[in-house]
């Protein structure tokens, strides 16, 4: 496996833990479903299409106490967050090779 795979597949492994953390918090959640306009029935579809798991780290990303509470959770620096973001497709500003 390619480091660049490698690196992917571990920020879209912890976007899947961000995006359980916020849905199991009952404040979190309704704020990302009111930000990003989707359903919770919807969750599980949209999860699928590019964007969204670096969507949900940006979520966390930008409030300093969500991302807090979540690297804690998490075990990691809240920094790695931010690393894991810009391995997923369109997590940078670089939107004509972010894949």
């Amino acid at each position: 496996m390619l480091k660049d795979d490698k690196q992917r597949e571990n920020a879209e492994a912890l976007a899947i833990r961000a995006l359980g953390f916020v849905a199991s918090d009952a404040e979190l959640l309704p704020r990302f479903l009111a930000i990003t306009g989707i359903e919770p029935h919807q969750i599980r579809r949209v999860a699928t299409e590019p964007g969204f798991m670096a969507g949900v780290l940006n979520f966390v990303l930008a409030h300093e106490p969500t991302l807090l509470r979540f690297a804690e959770e998490a075990g990691i620096a809240p920094g790695d967050v931010a690393k894991a973001l810009r391995a997923l497709p369109l997590g940078n500003d670089d939107y004509d090779r972010s894949t």
